[in-house]
């Protein structure tokens, strides 16, 4: 696909402090559904674990973490390393790549099996990455809506990320905003979201 193709259809979500861009049909339905059933059945996913208030919490949330390099990545008091790129998240990259205009050298996958699997209020901002670095979410499987909280105004904004999607959050995003993704009783299936990042090296 072109970034011709993918402009027809671009929603500039947030516009100050930085800026999200969703693209709802940035893949073929086809296509994500070849890579849900790829990627969902890989051996690599591992329980998240993180330290909160003091105590290892152990999630129902599966993980993976992939790489030009076994880069190091910590948050919340835990440490990955990353594993090779497996072939189906390399072929989600290129469209990606296309989309955004920008390379990428890692990435953070997370399994939710339904709605009861949740994200917190965070900002990815961890010293390991590029500041002020491009994210690119790509989202496969279930619907979830994903929300955004401004540090200082409070201002909310949300989005239902739709199967095929992809969001990008760049500029100062991270340093003004938090984004969370709720849990909620609605959802029974699975979701799998791909972030594509940038480790400083």
């Amino acid at each position: 696909m072109s970034s011709d193709l993918f402009s027809q259809s671009t929603i500039h979500l947030i516009q100050h402090d930085g800026d999200v861009y969703y693209y709802p049909s940035a893949l073929t339905h086809s296509q994500a559904q070849c890579y849900f059933d790829d990627l969902i059945t890989h051996p690599n996913w591992l329980c998240d674990k993180f330290i909160m208030f003091g105590k290892l919490i152990t999630t129902q949330r599966k993980v993976m973490w992939v790489g030009d390099k076994p880069f190091l990545y910590r948050y919340a008091g835990a440490t990955k390393q990353a594993e090779p790129w497996p072939d189906s998240v390399l072929a989600i990259k290129t469209h990606v790549e296309t989309l955004t205009r920008t390379s990428f050298n890692c990435c953070l996958l997370n399994l939710y099996h339904n709605g009861s699997e949740s994200m917190g209020w965070h900002s990815d901002n961890e010293r390991e990455l590029k500041k002020n670095g491009m994210i690119a979410s790509v989202s496969l499987g279930a619907e979830r809506i994903f929300r955004f909280k401004h540090k200082k105004t409070k201002q909310t904004q949300s989005v239902v990320l739709a199967h095929a999607s992809i969001l990008t959050m760049e500029g100062e995003l991270q340093s003004y905003w938090q984004h969370a993704l709720p849990p909620t009783k609605k959802v029974d299936r699975p979701r799998i979201n791909l972030t594509f990042r940038n480790i400083v090296t």
